[in-house]
């Protein structure tokens, strides 16, 4: 563990004396600016008046290069795929720091920040407080450290082994922090991670605060202690020699999380299969002895207070949960041993005002410790990241970190884009067509817009490649649809939506495009929309855009480079043969899409005539034997110097013409080359893979 960077505040300093900061310096921690108010510590007040001192000529200092620190300000914030260091820290981390700070110290329960989270890399970041399970240590996040430390500041509760404080002491604790804090910054939403036990924690302290602006993140959270299949064994923990309870800790470990997800932490998945096991084989049995260390970070009387903590916790958050009012996420194990968190998804669901789920079938209770689960990743998924009393799309948008890449188009995404094995060209501004992404600008702002494919199956490789070959984040703008929750279930896993949201989709509104614009951002629209996206048969790349223009003029305001572009494939890939003229003439189906079609959101109803039909319905799809995608980027429109443009609408007309008519003639071209494509059959490119290595680039007609 890092050496701590010890917080200058006197709450450092308190009836442990000095041995007790060394040794949260061993372990990595800080200790919170929040412990005076919210912890019993005492301090000595010529340490206080020293610490404030030194407070005082800091904020001198700060003052005198106040222009310099907003420099370096403006300068802040995260790049493409930087590197959020999940993955570095594996669950044997979790045991050797949960038992350093299990050793009693006699203290009351207390905040700390871990010094591997860090300082965040964005502006006012919003505080997120960890509640701990059943363990109490408050190292339950400890995977999630540094990727949440980046955009969060971070806090978690170190509840001392030997404590006995009743839950209302404890929520009186987690209360007393965030008023102080929603004091400082009633603006600043307050995130609450509540893990099991925590997650009542979490529910009592929301329901008893509905003035605060509030956040839930509940991980299989015990509101449903009552029904544990564990209730029969119960008595005989209570009733078992101290001599035997060494044996319990080998029991739950196995109860409470999947042992083969916990050990898979941290190892690569491009590792070949003997590989795979071996590693995961050595990370079993170097983590087999660590569970004997359970008995020391709970003893058998914390185990049995523990258990009564759970069962006073639980019949406290049922019975507030009328009173919640925060907006509320629910993660919830199918493979939970402990707690029956997937009928507890069920009811809290409907229990709580504003509450979301998503729901990981093939985990177990310890939902953070397991392997493929990135909190960070799961928060910008279901959008719920932000920094003030509402979402921004715009400036709340995080991007894409190196493992979010790796696990998206390395894994998750692998086999698909091999499959297709796209080609991606743009046109340099001497007219000549390229294979890579040169003719793209490297400074916004830029608009690409072009054709939908079916279901928006063009937009996976085009997000990789940008972000591969330029680092360049691709801001495509979506109908809200994608980010509404009226469809969303109790069983909600993650979904392509959720990807969409990570890697940049915003809903398609006139404010959003003029705020990227103002940022020079690089913006995806598509201005056939979902007519385009879930077009009938016979109707693939044709176009069903609006007479009127809907960007140019914006473009020309803010002098955009607009860049038209096409792809063709899906032909090759799917074959439509239920559209949507055959599921209205279907009873069941007909009511099925008038009824979701009057609860979405209406994005073109201005417009007449089929253009401006966006209805929404689930096409009927065959796979076909995959051919492959071609992507053509056009010669850029320079809008700068054409401010004309934004009152002229007959001008304006010409341009949006031309643009559409560019579109056209790309997509033309691409049917017409790839014919000339050897190696457009898979068994083809199969072959030439087989031949010069998988990742090798597959040849392609000559442009």
């Amino acid at each position: 563990m890092p050496v701590a960077a010890l917080h200058p505040l006197p709450a450092v300093v308190g009836p442990t004396g000095r041995s007790g900061v060394r040794r949260q310096a061993r372990l990595g921690l800080r200790a919170s600016s929040l412990e005076s108010a919210s912890s019993a510590l005492t301090v000595p007040n010529g340490v206080a008046a020293g610490a404030a001192a030194v407070e005082r000529k800091e904020k001198v200092k700060e003052d005198k290069d106040d222009v310099a620190v907003k420099e370096r300000e403006e300068k802040r914030g995260l790049e493409a795929l930087y590197d959020d260091g999940f993955g570095s820290v594996t669950v044997k981390d979790y045991f050797a720091a949960a038992k350093a700070v299990s050793r009693d110290d006699g203290g009351p329960p207390r905040w700390f920040c871990p010094v591997e989270c860090g300082r965040p890399a964005v502006d006012d970041a919003p505080l997120l407080l960890f509640l701990p399970g059943t363990d109490g240590v408050g190292m339950g996040l400890i995977l999630h450290h540094k990727s949440l430390g980046k955009v969060f500041e971070v806090r978690c509760l170190h509840i001392p082994v030997n404590d006995r404080t009743p839950f209302e002491g404890l929520l009186q604790t987690v209360e007393n922090t965030i008023r102080h804090e929603h004091n400082l910054s009633p603006n600043r939403p307050i995130y609450l991670v509540g893990d099991s036990f925590g997650g009542c924690l979490a529910v009592a302290v929301a329901a008893r605060n509905p003035q605060i602006d509030l956040v839930l993140i509940l991980v299989n959270p015990a509101t449903s202690f009552a029904k544990t299949p564990l209730q029969p064994i119960l008595p005989l923990l209570e009733s078992m020699p101290s001599e035997f309870h060494v044996t319990v800790p080998y029991l739950l470990s196995f109860v409470m999380g999947d042992p083969l997800k916990m050990a898979s932490v941290s190892i690569e998945n491009n590792l070949s299969p003997p590989e795979t096991l071996q590693k995961l084989s050595d990370s079993l049995t170097s983590m087999l002895p660590l569970l004997s260390e359970l008995a020391d970070i709970i003893p058998r009387d914390t185990l049995l207070w523990k258990l009564k903590l759970l069962k006073n916790g639980a019949a406290y958050a049922n019975s507030r949960l009328h009173a919640v009012k925060a907006e509320v996420l629910l993660l919830a194990s199918g493979n939970d041993n402990l707690l029956p968190s997937g009928d507890e998804a069920d009811r809290l669901f409907k229990a709580l005002k504003n509450c979301r789920v998503r729901y990981f079938k093939d985990n177990g209770h310890t939902l953070l410790l397991e392997d493929g689960i990135n909190l960070l990743s799961v928060i910008k998924g279901v959008n719920m990241y932000r920094r003030g009393r509402q979402k921004d799309f715009v400036t709340d948008y995080l991007p894409p970190t190196l493992s979010e890449f790796k696990k998206t188009f390395d894994e998750d995404h692998r086999l698909f884009h091999l499959a297709l094995s796209p080609v991606m060209m743009s046109t340099l501004k001497n007219g000549k067509i390229v294979r890579d992404l040169s003719g793209i600008p490297d400074q916004g702002p830029v608009l690409f817009v072009g054709y939908h494919a079916l279901l928006g199956i063009e937009l996976s490789p085009l997000y990789e490649e940008f972000l591969r070959e330029k680092k360049t984040i691709v801001r495509g703008m979506a109908h809200p649809l994608l980010f509404g929750t009226k469809f969303e279930s109790s069983r909600q896993e993650s979904s392509r939506f959720d990807t969409v949201s990570m890697y940049g989709g915003l809903p398609v509104t006139p404010i959003n495009m003029y705020r990227l614009f103002e940022r020079n951002e690089f913006v995806l629209l598509y201005p056939g929309g979902v007519r385009e996206a879930l077009h009938r048969k016979g109707e693939e790349y044709k176009l069903f855009w609006p007479d009127q223009p809907e960007f140019v003029r914006m473009a020309a305001r803010f002098g955009v480079t607009v860049i038209p572009f096409g792809c063709v494939g899906e032909d090759d890939v799917l074959e439509l043969v239920l559209d949507y003229n055959d599921q209205k003439n279907i009873p069941g189906l007909r009511e099925w899409i008038e009824s979701i079609n009057k609860e979405t959101d209406r994005v073109r109803d201005s417009v007449k005539g089929e253009d401006g039909n966006q209805d929404m319905y689930l096409p009927g799809l065959l796979p076909k034997v995959p051919g492959r995608f071609y992507y053509l980027f056009g010669k850029p429109f320079e809008m700068k110097g054409m401010n004309n443009l934004v009152r002229d609408r007959k001008s304006a007309n010409e341009v949006y013409l031309r643009i559409k008519s560019e579109v056209e003639e790309i997509m033309s071209y691409l049917k017409r080359k790839r014919e000339e494509d050897p190696y457009r059959s898979i068994a083809q490119r199969a072959l030439y893979q087989a031949t010069w290595g998988i990742s090798a680039q597959v040849p392609t007609f000559e442009p």
